[in-house]
């Protein structure tokens, strides 16, 4: 893997790293063409929140954030030398990866886990929360979007996920699922680069489906035409720091296979 260095943002083109209180921008290269997320990097809580009534082991889990996918959000983005965005609170708190009125946002339920904190949350405190904690996200995505689109023309945007790898007692086979909707142009690629590796069971909307409208790339992506795909990875094989970085290798690998693609604006990675 080529050194950070060798990717540094250039002066005048480049996307400053910024640590707010509920996210934060990895800095890289506007005319790079691409923007990575991270939609559920952290279990942390804001001041005044404890841990939502949740002992300490509930936030180890896959209810409370996307195990892995910080990490390797923030590898390959330091490689590449790309803008990456990423929450700071837990899902928990609420849940960026949602439309702002889908009921699901906060959850009061979670994979059998009770959230005492949630469960007589009014509506005020759904709007604090979406005030401080879900808007500054999305808000900074959109920045990061306008300002790398004025730099090198439309990005594509990669969303960086990982899935618990048994779901209600029953084992979750792929070790990889490209999520997408309409547009193809990330998704189809990937897919073949994914299935081509030849020992990977890999996901086409699975575990999940890409076609939520409302969630995170609807918002930033899909409905403004940008070449977007979300990657969930299973949890088990970036738990440690050794299947992270393989998986950062493999991502990057894969997204320098995108280059000169004519339908995508990956040329200057």
């Amino acid at each position: 893997m080529r050194d950070a260095s060798e990717h540094a943002p250039q002066a005048g083109i480049g996307i400053a790293a910024v640590e707010a209180e509920s996210f934060a921008v990895v800095p890289g290269r506007a005319d790079a063409g691409l923007i990575l997320l991270c939609d559920h990097a952290g279990n942390a809580f804001p001041p005044g929140y404890g841990t939502l009534g949740l002992p300490e082991s509930q936030l180890r889990r896959h209810i409370a954030y996307d195990i892995g996918a910080a990490a390797v959000t923030r590898g390959i983005a330091a490689a590449l030398g790309v803008p990456a965005v990423l929450t700071r609170f837990s899902r928990l708190l609420i849940d960026p990866n949602r439309g702002a009125d889908d009921p699901t946002m906060i959850m009061r339920l979670s994979d059998g886990a009770v959230i005492p904190g949630n469960r007589h949350m009014d509506a005020t405190e759904r709007e604090k929360r979406t005030s401080l904690y879900y808007r500054p996200y999305h808000d900074a995505i959109e920045d990061v979007i306008g300002r790398c689109t004025a730099a090198g023309g439309p990005p594509a945007i990669i969303s960086i996920h990982s899935f618990t790898e048994s779901w209600k007692g029953v084992p979750r086979p792929w070790h990889v699922g490209i999520l997408w909707d309409r547009d193809a142009r990330l998704s189809a690629p990937m897919l073949d680069y994914f299935h081509a590796d030849g020992g990977l069971i890999v996901g086409d909307n699975e575990p999940y489906k890409g076609s939520l409208e409302g969630d995170c790339l609807w918002q930033h992506a899909t409905s403004r035409g940008l070449p977007n795909a979300l990657i969930e990875i299973r949890q088990d094989l970036i738990r440690e720091a050794q299947g992270q970085q393989q998986w950062v290798e493999r991502i990057i690998a894969l997204v320098r296979a995108l280059k000169g693609r004519p339908d995508l604006n990956l040329d200057r990675l």
